[in-house]
């Protein structure tokens, strides 16, 4: 009898000793299947890295110390899935949520986050709606359309020639980032030739290039996935259209490169958000970290989910508690130096001083140009 007692005082000791670590999850939301899953894998990648150098490091909130886990579910970049999504994720009792990749997912289910209280902090939703819907807990690491449709429009007009036509794909993401190019073209001396939409699960584009090479554009502005743009960029050679080509980022990727194959040239040009990952305050580092811990390369967004789930667990620790009731409103302040460079928000939960930066393709990758 006294050797079992002192066996189940062993065992609650470690029972006590395993309660004392909370486990805080976190959520992530994107496209893990399907033709965009490399851009959703970026993102999950980028959070847990995050969360497993923090549990590295140790944080202790309430006077415990907690252990973060990630729960990453695929909302298969459909607005309606992004929905069911969001309620799974909000019903499990994560305390925060990095995601979605697309507009058109994130806007739907910021609705959702925000009737149940919980943070959402986007790396990839660009479109500027997400964050003009005044919910007090909606946030993003990345510049919105406004300020690439800007870019992308203004170079075009300035750089590329005065006779643009523009094609989107429909999206919440591609329809306004086209928006803002066409405002930003009319406004810089240029005028479109004309205006065309396809979808983002489309893969013919003859019928809309075959109209636009009646046109003779000087460029063709694609606003759309990189699944999408790599076919388009093989059907404009096979068409003998000689028009120069620029996509915004969602087109601004390795995986644009291997879909276009001989088709991608020198006279095209792309944008992303934020600074070339060589240029960000803690890019380099966080690259080599990344390739040493998952053996793959950064798309394009895992900086930025690396920051998202950052500023989550650094507001977590400025209140004290993994709570979102009582650490939500300390994401509006959090001022830290993240990989894309410092993290902190205006008053509609956009990041300040978002960057922009024009590539062109250059021996076989996209090459910064400003």
């Amino acid at each position: 009898m006294k050797y079992r007692l002192v066996a189940l005082a062993v065992l609650g000791l470690g029972a006590s000793a395993v309660s004392a670590q909370e486990v805080v999850k976190l959520g992530v939301a994107a496209p893990l299947t399907g033709t965009q899953a490399h851009l959703g894998k970026d993102i999950e990648n980028g959070v847990r890295l995050a969360i497993e150098e923090y549990n590295a490091k140790g944080v202790t909130l309430g006077g415990k110390k907690v252990k973060f886990d990630v729960q990453a579910e695929d909302d298969q970049a459909d607005p309606k899935t992004a929905t069911t999504v969001a309620q799974r994720l909000a019903d499990s009792g994560v305390k925060g949520v990095v995601g979605h990749l697309n507009s058109g997912a994130s806007i739907p289910a910021s609705r959702i986050y925000n009737e149940a209280g919980l943070p959402q902090v986007s790396p990839a939703s660009t479109n500027p709606k997400l964050t003009q819907q005044n919910f007090k807990a909606t946030f993003r690491t990345i510049a919105n359309d406004v300020q690439q449709g800007l870019a992308i429009g203004k170079y075009a007009a300035t750089k590329l020639g005065k006779k643009i036509a523009l094609i989107d794909d429909r999206t919440a993401y591609g329809q306004g980032l086209a928006d803002e190019v066409e405002k930003a073209v009319k406004a810089n001396g240029g005028s479109l030739t004309g205006r065309e939409f396809t979808s983002d699960k489309a893969t013919d584009f003859l019928a809309i290039l075959t109209r636009i090479k009646a046109q003779n554009p000087d460029v063709i502005v694609y606003s759309g996935m990189d699944t999408q743009a790599g076919p388009m960029l093989k059907q404009i050679k096979q068409l003998g259209i000689n028009a120069k080509f620029i996509t915004g980022d969602g087109g601004c990727t390795g995986e644009v490169i291997k879909l276009a194959g001989d088709a991608i040239s020198g006279n095209t040009y792309c944008t992303q958000p934020g600074l070339p990952l060589e240029k960000m305050p803690g890019g380099k580092n966080f690259n080599e970290r990344f390739k040493k811990r998952f053996n793959a390369d950064v798309q394009i967004y895992a900086p930025y989910s690396y920051d998202a789930a950052s500023a989550i667990i650094e507001a977590m620790k400025a209140a004290n508690s993994a709570d979102p009731a009582k650490y939500a409103g300390s994401i509006a302040k959090v001022n830290f130096p993240g990989v894309i460079g410092t993290v902190a928000f205006d008053a509609k939960g956009d990041i300040k001083d978002g960057a922009v930066t024009v590539y062109q393709f250059k021996a076989g990758k996209w090459e910064a140009l400003q």
